[in-house]
């Protein structure tokens, strides 16, 4: 079993940047890939950004293009989302995912899910 563990979210101005951080442990040999989504209230989780672990391959929602990045440190089971420029439109809960498999592009893709942190942005 995999545990993800988030943090870094928080309240932010228009404009502002946040760093996420998710912590991996347990049987993260398993992780293939690992991916960020959001879920605003009333709205249904959806995938910003993903990336194979071991890869340069990236993945990144049409919503999220050019204002987050995702990045990892296997050294340290560590996967990172760094958005700038956010928006109000990006006031969500973020999930940080793994997934055994190195295709993912869907929630049924994943296998270990974190808690959520939450990302306000006001304006």
């Amino acid at each position: 079993q995999v545990q993800l563990v988030e943090s870094g979210g928080g309240l932010v101005q228009a404009g502002g940047s946040l760093r996420l951080s998710c912590a991996a442990s347990g049987r993260t040999f398993d992780i293939a890939a690992v991916g960020w989504f959001q879920q605003a209230p009333g709205k249904e989780r959806v995938l910003v950004v993903a990336m194979r672990w071991g890869g340069t391959s990236r993945y990144y929602a049409d919503s999220v293009k050019g204002r987050f990045i995702i990045s990892r440190d296997n050294a340290k089971n560590t996967v990172y989302l760094q958005m700038d420029s956010l928006k109000p439109e990006d006031t969500a809960v973020y999930y940080c995912a793994a997934s055994r498999s190195y295709s993912v592009i869907s929630r049924t893709d994943f296998d270990y899910w974190g808690q959520g942190t939450q990302v306000t942005v006001s304006s």
